[in-house]
Parts: C-alpha cells; structure tokens; sequence
C-alpha cells in the first residue's frame, strides 16, 4: 500500500464520499452495489496511505474523524466537476440512456404515476426507471434518489422543486352508505353520520370546509371562513387507500385526494358529496417534482421530469 500512486486512490476516494453521503457502510455498499466487506477494506488501504484514521467506528455507528471530514469537504468541487464534465459528454452522444430513480407516495405511484412510466419507457427504452413507493418522506441525496413526487405545499429550499399539477381533496361515501344513513346536504351534518379520518394523536378529529361561493367571491381559498366540524367514526388509519377501501365498503364518508378517489369515482364505486363545499387542510393542493440541487443533472432525470409535467394537467380533480 506505501507503493500506491495517487493516481490509483481514486476509488478509495470515492467511496469514502459515498460513505460519507450515506452514514454507514451498509447503504453504502448497497449504493455502490458491492460487499460491505469491499467498502470497509477500500477504507481501511485509504487510511493506512494517509497515516491517520479518516473513519471512527462502533458496532452500530460511523463518523467521519476531522480528517476523514475535511479530505471529503476538500473532494466535493473536484469530484462535481468531474461528474459534470462526464454528464455532459455522455448525454450528448446518441439516445437516451442512463438511470432515474424516483420515490412518491403509495395511492399516487400505484393508481396515477405508474402508466406514465411505461409510457416514458417505451419512449425512451434505454432508460432504467426505478421506483420506491412509500408515503414517508426520504432523504434524496442520502439514499440516492434522483427525483421524488411530493404531495405538499411546503417543501424544503435546499431542493428545486417544479409543480406537476393542482389537487383537490373530495367528500365521498358508497352509494350503498349512503341508501341506509342519508346524503349530508352541509358539511353541519357530518356529525351524524360515520366518517373514515386520519388519526391525528389524541386530537378531536374535525373537517374544516370553506364555500365555493365565497372563495369565488373573495378570490382566495384561505380569505373565506373556514365551517369546521368535528366528525368520529369506528375506522381512522393514516393511509389514503385504506380509507378509500373503507369507504367503497360502504364504513362511511371519507376525505379522499382526487388521485386515490378517481378510479371508485370513474366505477361508480363512490360517489361525490357536498357539492359547493371545499374541504381544507387535510391535504395539500398540489404535487410537486422535487429533486436535489445539482449543477449538473443527468438528461434522462430532466427528460423524465418533463415528461411527467406534460402528462399531468390540473384536471386531476
């Protein structure tokens, strides 16, 4: 190892930033598709060149020593620049290529953005899309994500974040619930009847409701007065497609998305309630495409963003 040219540490380098991105040599290995084993010998051969520890392990945890942190501040404009330089090259040859890894919510990923990625696939059949679906909120740049779709008014200002389309958050209940408990005419009656909610810890569960009369006579959504009722019901979960089942059971009336509730709307399955009334706060009014700041980033991440912001209009409601 004393014998190693500099010219050869490129490697070692490397990996000690992805070490350093992803937190521990678990992740990182699975980053780089290799055996922890590997990661944690490339270390080890990189410390013994540098003649001071760069890593600090235990059983359950890493750090980076002072070194280890400042050999990886010091790799960061480098290693952009090479990566921009090779980006740059590689999409500018030939057809698309490449790899988007992509995150979004379960009810949104399953019932709306999975035929668009086949569409973009056959349009583009050298791109690798890989997709994660979940309805936690994961950190892009430690687990390597390139894009994410967020259903959220507020989103983080170390991302660039473009706006794939307008929700809206509908009222909505079986038919079959509806011919043995009645049709609410205003938002006042849903106290009496059973609603399907999200459990908001030990909290009185409330629906708050604004007239569309009013919005369309002030301009503004959050100027008219909120109705808030308070609603109660024998089913409260934290998934929007489980309410939606529930609700298709005929359990009770639910706030659903418009992109969870669409295909039950479109079979008849569930039907729409309280028209004239906007249901608020539940859930956000728009998606979004959100992806790491990068000065550089890959043509099949931008083509893939822009393809979803062609398909996607603000009729989702």
């Amino acid at each position: 190892m004393k014998d190693l040219k500099p010219d050869a540490l490129w490697t070692h380098l490397h990996w000690l930033s992805v070490l350093a991105e992803q937190g521990s040599f678990t992740r990182t290995a699975e980053r780089l598709d290799v055996s922890k084993a590997a990661v944690s010998q490339k270390i080890k051969e990189l410390e013994q060149l540098a003649g001071v520890p760069l890593v600090r392990r235990t059983t359950r945890t890493m750090q980076l020593t002072d070194a280890g942190q400042k050999l990886v501040e010091e790799l960061k404009a480098p290693f952009s620049e090479i990566m921009r330089s090779f980006i740059g090259i590689r999409d500018a040859q030939g057809p698309l290529r490449g790899r988007v890894r992509v995150t979004a919510p379960v009810a949104f990923a399953r019932q709306q953005l999975v035929p668009h990625i086949i569409g973009f696939m056959r349009r583009y059949p050298q791109v690798r899309v890989q997709l994660e679906v979940s309805d936690r909120l994961v950190s892009l740049a430690a687990e390597g994500f390139d894009l994410a779709i967020r259903h959220s008014d507020t989103l983080p200002e170390t991302h660039v974040a473009q706006r794939l389309c307008a929700t809206r958050t509908l009222v909505v209940a079986a038919p079959d619930y509806l011919r043995r408990h009645g049709t609410p005419d205003t938002p006042q009656q849903l106290a009496d009847h059973q609603c399907l909610y999200y459990p908001r810890g030990t909290e009185q569960p409330g629906w708050a409701f604004v007239s569309e009369e009013k919005e369309a006579q002030q301009n503004m959504l959050h100027e008219a007065s909120p109705v808030t009722v308070p609603v109660s019901g024998m089913f409260a979960t934290n998934n929007s497609e489980s309410i939606r089942d529930a609700a298709i059971a005929g359990m009770g009336i639910a706030l659903l998305p418009d992109f969870s509730a669409r295909s039950a709307l479109e079979a008849g399955t569930l039907v729409p309630l309280l028209a004239g009334w906007q249901p608020i706060g539940v859930f956000a009014q728009n998606l979004y495409i959100v992806r790491p700041w990068s000065a550089q980033v890959p043509r099949a991440v931008t083509e893939f963003a822009a393809y979803l912001r062609e398909g996607f209009t603000d009729t989702q409601g």
